[in-house]
């Protein structure tokens, strides 16, 4: 699995830090030709979720296209997530949906996507409840061993306490916008103090944070990109990202950040960037 460097789950499976982002990527052959892209550039994580509806075009393209490599499933960790929409009674059922779309035997890291239900307003009550159910269906699940982790998206520090005081199988892994504008510290602090791993998404902030100041002077200092600048600031603190593109000289570069460390200085520097700012959804007002 691990050729490139992975951190360990508190399952102890091993997932690699660099992963492929496919949001918003869609069609047969634009998901085959990116599944193809990155495996060739040695990503091995692959990160869907039921909302993006390409998990049965990013099954398929790995089983045709793991052997030209010379793969197996084992090889490979995948990552989906439950849909708002399914959120509370229809957990389970999102579950296995998600399951038999990727047809993939198992999956490696299934996430709630979002703490709060669709079609319940943000304060309802019924919020909390509804992850309660939701966590308890992939806690089945994953004593089944068709779900090899569980864990959380886009949750608070108030909501990753409620999980971890309630929980009877605890999360492996919180996935939230981080970069250096949001450093996400009362999080991080939460899942450190409970083994949880801390993966990031966002990591270029749109593509906003290749044109800060501060960004690009790291890049030229280190004759390298802003994207690669921002994702090895990331890795280099043992957290995950999951760049997203779908054209393929990116898919590479994003991948060449295994070769350099930035050094303490700038690693000061990007923090220091650190000002709230989100560019995706805010779960903080999310009962």
């Amino acid at each position: 699995m691990c050729s490139s460097p992975c951190v360990t789950l508190n399952t102890g499976a091993r997932m690699p830090l660099l992963g492929l982002g496919t949001y918003k990527l869609q069609g047969a052959e634009n998901v085959s030709r990116a599944v193809d892209v990155a495996l060739e550039a040695g990503y091995r994580s692959f990160d869907s979720a039921s909302v993006y509806r390409n998990e049965a075009e990013l099954g398929r393209a790995l089983k045709e296209l793991l052997p030209k490599y010379g793969l197996s499933r084992e090889d490979v960790f995948v990552t989906s997530k439950l849909g708002p929409k399914d959120q509370g009674a229809g957990a389970m059922e999102g579950a296995l949906r998600s399951l038999s779309e990727l047809d993939l035997g198992w999956i490696d890291l299934y996430l709630i996507h979002w703490p709060g239900t669709q079609g319940l307003d943000v304060t309802d009550q019924k919020n909390p409840d509804n992850r309660a159910a939701s966590w308890a269906a992939l806690e089945q699940l994953y004593d089944q061993g068709k779900l090899k982790a569980i864990g959380v998206s886009n949750y608070t520090p108030d909501h990753m306490r409620a999980l971890l005081k309630s929980c009877r199988v605890p999360p492996a892994l919180l996935q939230v916008e981080f970069h250096p504008r949001l450093l996400q510290s009362d999080l991080r602090a939460v899942c450190s103090d409970s083994g949880v791993s801390f993966q990031a998404y966002t990591s270029l902030g749109r593509g906003e944070l290749f044109t800060d100041p501060v960004v690009m002077e790291v890049a030229r200092a280190c004759s390298r990109t802003p994207a690669q600048v921002l994702l090895r600031w990331a890795v280099q603190q043992n957290i995950g990202v999951l760049p997203k593109s779908s054209t393929p000289e990116r898919i590479k570069s994003n991948a060449a950040i295994f070769d350099f460390s930035l050094s303490d200085q700038h690693m000061a520097q990007l923090n220091g960037l650190d000002c709230g700012q989100r560019f995706c959804w805010d779960p903080t007002n999310v009962a």
